[in-house]
């Protein structure tokens, strides 16, 4: 992922320098444990403690001869270790995948960890957002078009909830990422006690794999994955709402604009919602992670390494790019300017078209029959208010007339208020208040 999206937090947890010192801490504990054991000498344990991790220019240098990542480590960390017979002991039994695969595991816990905290106070500004805004009633809309009354924050209710569901599915997945594994070759313990991945699981905070074949199934990376364009796409859906919003003909809606801020190069009077607009690319990024880290699942036998070099580019990018889209949202709902004035005028700009749904209702309990007679009668004037812009409580009172029908007008008045839509959504804030 290029600087521009990624926050210091999580481009420390992808970077090579962080990895390395994870590579380090992870061959530690398996000399640890091999010492404990009395598979090799005790004495070697601490040298290779006091080692430092090499830096990423030392690793590089040598893998640029050896072509392979895990021996350069080695021998670049081996450079940093005294006395250096001491570094004859690392890797004592192990295989590349047995390093790379739990170190990675940490790095996805690391990052996940970030990832929940943002997405636990984003939950928190929606659920406030949404609360107060309970009563600031807006036109609901369908395919683009005025449905019936409602409140933004019920909308808004809708987004904390989907976010919630999405952070709670991003922790299932942190266990299924966590897991861990160091059996050799093959994954048949063939030169390694199977004790001593359960000593290094048992320190990292990891949980050893019921069975690897050197290489974790991918099935737990790929719903982490998954989860994480969940994650992402439920921000796009906030991000969309705020566009909509801020159309010049809705103007119900603003994202934040500060002082000095330019809309456009060449039109002054533009306010552009380029937040929204960045968090829809933003997720199309997160999405195209999905598939490339599915197919990391089918390898060749036991071991090969297509899956690891899209993993690459696909685990940190995928998580840099959240990282970013959860910060940006956050700001977006906290800042976001809300004109109520504006949905009032929107909700009455269709002369009461609106209310045909509770009109249809009412019509059908005077004894009328919904197919045959309500519903034509209701269409046929509210297609004449679209035509015309005459207020369809006119034109409904004229269609009556000429169908014989007088219309108790006491009643349509309280049929045809806005708050009569909204009155049973006490529940819903209700759930949204014990959101947490």
């Amino acid at each position: 992922m290029i600087e521009r999206y990624t926050l210091p937090e999580m481009g420390r947890v992808w970077s090579d320098a962080h990895k390395y010192e994870l590579w380090c801490r992870v061959e530690t504990l398996v000399v640890e444990a091999h010492a404990e054991a009395g598979t090799i000498p005790p004495e070697v344990v601490e040298p290779v403690r006091k080692a430092p991790p090499p830096t990423p220019g030392a690793v590089h240098a040598i893998e640029a001869v050896t072509q392979h990542d895990v021996i350069a480590f080695l021998s670049a960390w081996a450079d940093n270790t005294e006395p250096r017979e001491a570094a004859r002991y690392v890797h004592f039994g192990m295989t590349s995948s047995d390093l790379l695969d739990t170190a990675l595991a940490l790095q996805l816990v690391e990052a996940t960890d970030i990832l929940l905290a943002k997405a636990d106070a984003l939950v928190a500004t929606l659920r406030d957002h949404a609360l107060a805004h309970r009563a600031t009633l807006r036109v609901g809309r369908t395919h683009g078009i005025h449905g019936e009354p409602d409140v933004w924050g019920h909308r808004v209710a809708d987004f904390a909830f989907a976010m919630a569901r999405s952070r709670d599915r991003l922790r299932r997945a942190r266990e299924a990422v966590g897991v861990m594994a160091i059996s050799g070759a093959v994954g048949t313990y063939s030169n390694i006690d199977p004790a001593v991945e359960l000593h290094v699981a048992r320190r990292l905070g990891l949980q050893s794999a019921d069975v690897s074949t050197q290489v974790v199934m991918r099935d737990g990376i790929s719903e982490w994955t998954s989860s994480l364009a969940i994650m992402a796409t439920v921000c796009e859906a906030i991000a969309l709402e705020v566009r909509h919003g801020q159309r010049t003909e809705v103007r119900e809606l603003w994202e934040p604009f500060g002082k000095g801020q330019k809309g456009s190069s060449a039109m002054p009077h533009k306010k552009n919602p380029i937040i929204s607009e960045r968090l829809a690319g933003m997720a199309r990024i997160v999405r195209a992670q999905v598939v490339p880290v599915l197919e990391g699942i089918p390898l060749w036998h036991e071991r090969d390494i297509s899956h690891s070099s899209t993993e690459r580019i696909a685990l940190p990018d995928a998580s840099i790019a959240l990282d970013y889209m959860l910060n940006l949202t956050n700001r977006l709902m906290s800042g976001l300017v809300v004109d109520e004035a504006r949905m009032t005028a929107n909700l009455e700009s269709t002369g009461g078209l609106i209310y045909t749904s509770t009109v249809l209702l009412e019509l059908v309990e005077a004894g009328m029959s919904r197919d045959d007679e309500a519903y034509p009668l209701v269409q046929r004037a509210a297609m004449e208010t679209w035509e015309t812009g005459v207020p369809f409580r006119e034109t409904l009172r004229k269609h009556a007339a000429e169908a014989g029908l007088t219309l108790d007008e006491a009643r349509l008045d309280e049929v045809c208020r806005p708050e009569r839509f909204v009155k049973r959504l006490d529940a819903v804030f209700e759930r949204l208040a014990a959101l947490t």
